[in-house]
């Protein structure tokens, strides 16, 4: 028999679909805690290796969830329930995850709430505190809003999604009721940050490194092409074939020729796969007719793309909502924020769930 609590809703979230193990806590949608633990065993392999890192999580975990208990000041007796990623993700690394959670709900006889990844990155923008809007952001009728209110968007909203894996624009209509309207089709913008590093021989994880050395290059030194998709949706599949041929022919002129012009081909390639996202977004907008903007997933956490954001929604007169860094990538705060809003409209897991299932939105 599960019991629930009265009093305050606290919540003790983890976050296991990749390679880092987290683990927050949350009390009343307030994130008391947001504990992250990586794993540096993948950046010899240039890769994340699966089995690698479901034992990485495995030796991280208790330690991950002990520090985030002891951050937070509060006791396992208190809480009120225990959420999980659910999916998508690597089998063995959300297993380890889901696993925990639920010796840890059973045993504690607490609820246990089962979280879709993607959902937990579109509602990470709904952490108080998280997304204030940028500084000079417009409003629906382009005035200023001021940054130390840090409103949260307002419904309905609309989502651009970016991370190694998922490319989505989703309309938030409420927190538990969310409509992709586009996706791509092939590969993921994260995978065209880091295959493009790894084309470039930088080492893993690449997509950063491209972030970096863009701040110091020319975009419009190398022109790349952008993909005409009708809709709303993306493809990056094509771009990357493009940045293959283009090194591969350039290197056969001068094989220094990456080395001579690093800066530049990153601000390129940068520039390229910043404008198919804005574009697409821009044209969802339109169509919408939707004026608060976020961003989220690990890719949000580009320095180009969030200043490309952020003035685009300065032009359009939209206000624009970005998470701080430590709710971009993979974190255990995003799965809380979730696992409260759906703990307070009932929607609980049985302790019989699989990590294998899809995760409901």
């Amino acid at each position: 028999m599960q019991k629930t609590n009265e009093g305050p809703v606290i919540i003790l979230a983890i976050e296991s679909s990749c390679d880092e193990t987290s683990c927050s806590i949350s009390r009343d949608g307030v994130i008391l805690s947001n504990v992250i633990a990586g794993q540096a065993v993948h950046e010899q392999y240039g890769g994340v290796v699966p089995e690698l890192a479901s034992r990485a999580h495995m030796q991280n975990i208790v330690p991950v969830v002990d520090a985030a208990m002891k951050k937070s000041g509060c006791t396992m007796d208190e809480l009120s329930a225990i959420a999980f990623t659910q999916s998508p993700g690597l089998i063995g690394s959300l297993l380890v995850g889901s696993q925990f959670a639920k010796s840890l709900a059973m045993s504690l006889k607490i609820p246990l709430i089962a979280v879709h990844h993607m959902q937990a990155h579109v509602l990470a923008n709904l952490i108080p505190g998280a997304a204030a809007p940028a500084a000079g952001s417009g409003t629906a009728a382009g005035s200023a809003v001021a940054a130390d209110a840090a409103p949260l968007p307002s419904f309905p909203f609309l989502c651009l999604t970016v991370s190694g894996g998922h490319t989505q624009i989703v309309v938030c209509h409420s927190p538990l009721k969310l409509e992709v309207i586009g996706e791509t089709l092939d590969d993921a913008a994260g995978e065209a940050f880091d295959k493009s590093a790894k084309l470039l021989g930088l080492p893993y994880p690449g997509g950063p490194l491209i972030d970096k050395y863009a701040k110091e290059g020319n975009a419009g030194r190398f022109s790349f092409p952008e993909p005409q998709i009708p809709g709303l949706n993306f493809s990056f599949s094509g771009l990357k074939t493009a940045i293959l041929y283009f090194l591969q022919e350039q290197k056969a002129k001068d094989p220094e020729f990456v080395h001579k012009n690093l800066a530049d081909i990153c601000a390129s390639i940068q520039g390229r796969i910043i404008s198919i996202l804005l574009n697409k977004l821009k044209k969802a907008a339109r169509e919408t007719g939707i004026k608060d903007l976020c961003i989220a997933g690990g890719v949000s956490a580009n320095s180009g793309l969030r200043t490309s954001f952020r003035e685009t929604g300065e032009s359009l007169g939209w206000r624009t909502f970005i998470p701080a860094f430590q709710y971009c990538t993979d974190n255990a705060a995003m799965i809380a924020i979730t696992a409260h809003f759906k703990y307070l409209a009932g929607d609980l897991s049985p302790l019989t769930v699989s990590a294998s299932a899809r995760a409901e939105w």
